[in-house]
């Protein structure tokens, strides 16, 4: 019985996860539209719906609805495969992230997190490596140069930051002494202290990398558009299409947020200053506060030449992340 309805409840976990997060995406393209309009001096979408918000629901209808022509010299098991390969990796990092602390329902201890494991982090650099495969995937099966082109550019930027972000949050382990997300959020409550103030030059880092592995500006340069034609999903038409960016521009950017709301913010915890809030408004608050401001550089900032991009992980993130890295060591052993 315990085993059942253990089952039930991680299946439950997952159901909600998915909706949830699957739903705010498909809102977060109206929200940038309109985040847009405003910074740029117009109004966005405004037409379907009240305030446009039903602009997505026609978006989706029109992607459902038009033709996707598949390359008649494509590889389509890969070509296909790409697809899920886009979506997957972001989804399976919200299966690590706690959202809250746990709490008690019908007797039962529930934990707002789908798999609460002692490697969490690991697993995150796992599930983050695996969306190189997709973007490799679609410009290889795609059989075409540009998006061929495309997609080698943008593998070369998510390697390149992998390396920078897997360096920049070693330190946050070493403060916590654990991998476990759950551990790293209770040792800043237990701290009192977020480790954003022990790590702030990890923290940056960090943000670059998310921009970076996320494809947004100033890191997209497989959205050259005058040289690639929009790079490595070029391709692609229809659902299949819409699937890519709202896998690699809007879930990825939640995911990365969440994670490090988890390891610099504090996770659910918030100051008492503003009296009793609820620690999952506290999460939702700093996710989105950190994706507004993704969004918020992706119409201010002008993108980077790919040469540049690469260059500065290389030679200046890589180097400083290792450099806050042996220092953190050397001070986490003396105190």
């Amino acid at each position: 019985m315990e085993l059942w309805l253990s089952v039930l409840i991680t299946f439950v976990k997952v159901l909600l996860t998915l909706g949830v997060f699957l739903g705010i995406s498909t809102y977060l393209t109206w929200f940038e539209r309109k985040l847009a309009g405003h910074i740029q001096g117009r109004l966005g979408p405004k037409l379907v719906g009240p305030f446009g918000l039903l602009q997505p629901l026609a978006d989706g209808i029109k992607l459902l609805t038009k033709e996707s022509v598949v390359p008649q010299n494509a590889d389509k098991p890969v070509y296909y495969l790409a697809v899920v390969m886009a979506v997957a990796p972001a989804l399976l990092l919200f299966s690590v992230i706690p959202f809250g602390p746990s709490f008690t329902l019908f007797r039962y201890e529930i934990k707002p997190i789908v798999s609460d494991v002692n490697i969490a982090l690991l697993l995150v650099f796992a599930f983050g490596s695996l969306v190189v495969y997709g973007t490799i995937f679609s410009g290889w099966a795609s059989n075409s140069k540009y998006a061929f082109i495309g997609s080698l550019r943008k593998s070369a930027v998510i390697i390149s930051y992998e390396v920078v972000l897997g360096f920049s949050v070693l330190g946050v382990i070493l403060l916590a002494g654990t991998m476990s997300t759950t551990g790293i959020v209770q040792a800043q409550i237990e701290r009192g202290v977020w480790f954003i103030v022990y790590q702030p030059v990890a923290f940056v880092l960090y943000l670059f990398c998310m921009l970076a592995e996320s494809g947004r500006v100033p890191f997209d340069v497989q959205e050259a558009e005058a040289e690639l034609v929009t790079g490595y999903n070029v391709e692609y038409g229809g659902m299949r299409f819409g699937v890519f960016p709202l896998a690699e521009w809007y879930l990825n950017v939640m995911a990365l947020s969440a994670i490090a709301v988890v390891l610099f913010l504090g996770g659910w915890s918030g100051p008492h200053i503003f009296g009793p809030v609820s620690p999952y408004v506290w999460f939702i608050l700093k996710m989105f506060g950190l994706v507004f401001f993704v969004l918020w550089l992706h119409w201010t900032l002008p993108r980077f030449q790919a040469r540049d991009i690469t260059e500065i992980g290389w030679k200046v993130m890589l180097p400083t992340a290792i450099a806050n890295l042996v220092l953190t060591a050397v001070l986490v052993y003396v105190f």
